[in-house]
């Protein structure tokens, strides 16, 4: 299958995020080939290792690359935060390339609400200041390695008829809502603007 081009009314890209989400459904109601990829991580999320707490993760992160260009899509979000402790908010901006699926909006057609998913660094940081490709985001340098996925509660509703490709990230339990509210949502640190 070609880029905008459905197979007997198939889309590739939207039937990956529809088993992406199923399964992910199960995970959280239930509690030799490529290193990395959509079947693997799907298969590791349905079986995962565990130490007799439940699942070792939750979510398969993922990156979408647009049609035409097949750039990377690269989310923004804006959300509100505290401004120190004035007891005033002020908007601010973030983006990041990692997405996670939260739900069909529609389940006949392709349309899926999108979580925004920052790296964060071994420091606890979100890095920055980004970039225009995948790799801006994932600096090599020591101390400053991505250990985590930070979600942040900042969601969006796409068409995944509008992509043509999507690269599945290793299984995780991204750290939660609450600390990406209560750190101030990245402010002063990586790509929040």
């Amino acid at each position: 299958m070609s880029c905008g081009h459905k197979k007997d009314g198939e889309n590739c890209v939207c039937d990956i995020v529809r088993e992406i989400v199923a399964v992910q459904d199960e995970v959280v109601d239930k509690g030799g080939c490529c290193v990395t990829s959509c079947e693997r991580s799907i298969r590791d999320l349905l079986s995962p290792t565990t130490n007799g707490n439940g699942p070792v993760a939750t979510t398969i992160p993922f990156i979408l690359y647009c049609k035409g260009d097949c750039d990377a899509f690269i989310p923004s979000g804006v959300f509100q935060a505290p401004i120190g402790g004035s007891g005033m908010n002020a908007f601010q901006c973030v983006e990041t390339p990692i997405v996670r699926a939260k739900k069909f909006t529609d389940e006949d057609e392709c349309c899926v609400k999108l979580e925004l998913l920052l790296p964060v660094t071994e420091g606890g940081s979100t890095p920055g200041p980004g970039g225009d490709n995948v790799c801006d985001f994932f600096p090599g340098e020591e101390g400053n390695a991505i250990r985590d996925l930070q979600a942040t509660g900042i969601c969006l509703t796409v068409d995944l008829d509008c992509f043509c490709g999507i690269q599945c990230l290793d299984p995780v339990t991204p750290l939660p809502v609450s600390e990406f509210l209560n750190g101030n949502g990245g402010k002063g640190k990586g790509k929040s603007k």
